[in-house]
């Protein structure tokens, strides 16, 4: 029996056009899921549809701004007018800027780190979370990171976003359950698109126990897991794939 089986299934995922959501959506396509990609450029989304139905499965590339509270509908409108439903929301979109100090952190750079990682989720959370409660219900992602847990003065709005995050999962998952269960995958530091520019002595220094970054196919298991009924007693959880953080 195969436990992450998604035949059947529609998962909307943000950021779903590079790094971890490109991965995730290519995973949960492979296990036979329909896939919505959102993220802000069409051409990018359109690149990873692509890619999906080459694999058999039907996909739908929607460009817009997850921190951009008026967008959002309209995501989650295309996708039910699509498929007539979302079984997994994957909650991955999010920036992570670094600034030398708090005095260097302008108001608009703050704006726009808490709109895209805490204020975006939070309103496709109570539009998607709200239409699985009338239907059949489902499963909710939210793509925190170890910085919530681990917060350091360069990234403190990024940290503090991602945090408020974090407690979103718990609030969402006493809201909508028992139909619909709300988790939180922490990750560390994955060899996504933007490591390529980091110098490569940087990996050595990497303060986790497996002395490595991860690879982007590294978090989809943990996405599987909480996306299928293998997780079914699971809700309210955060879930760390950091590599052993120390």
């Amino acid at each position: 029996m195969n436990l992450f089986d998604m035949s059947g299934k529609v998962v909307l995922i943000t950021g779903g056009s590079r790094g971890l959501g490109r991965a995730m959506a290519l995973a949960f396509a492979s296990q036979g899921a329909d896939i919505v990609v959102a993220s802000r450029k069409q051409d990018n989304c359109d690149a990873v549809c692509r890619e999906i139905e080459a694999l058999g499965r039907k996909a739908l590339a929607h460009a817009c701004h997850v921190g951009h509270w008026n967008e959002l509908e309209g995501l989650v409108n295309a996708a039910f007018d699509t498929f007539g439903k979302v079984d997994v929301l994957i909650n991955n979109a999010g920036m992570s800027p670094v600034v030398p100090t708090s005095l260097d952190t302008s108001e608009a750079l703050f704006d726009k780190v808490v709109g895209l990682n805490f204020k975006g989720p939070f309103r496709l959370m109570a539009l998607v979370g709200s239409r699985m409660v009338q239907g059949e219900g489902g499963s909710i992602i939210n793509i925190s990171s170890s910085g919530a847990l681990r917060p350091r003065p360069h990234f403190a709005p990024y940290a503090a976003s991602k945090a408020a995050l974090n407690t979103l999962t718990e609030a969402f998952a006493q809201e909508f359950a028992p139909k619909v269960r709300v988790n939180t995958i922490s990750p560390g530091t994955f060899r996504t698109d933007i490591a390529k520019a980091w110098p490569p002595e940087l990996e050595e220094k990497v303060p986790v126990a497996m002395g490595r970054y991860g690879e982007p196919e590294e978090i989809v298991s943990t996405a599987l897991y909480l996306a299928s009924d293998a997780s079914g007693y699971t809700t309210g959880a955060i879930i760390r794939v950091d590599g052993g953080l120390l």
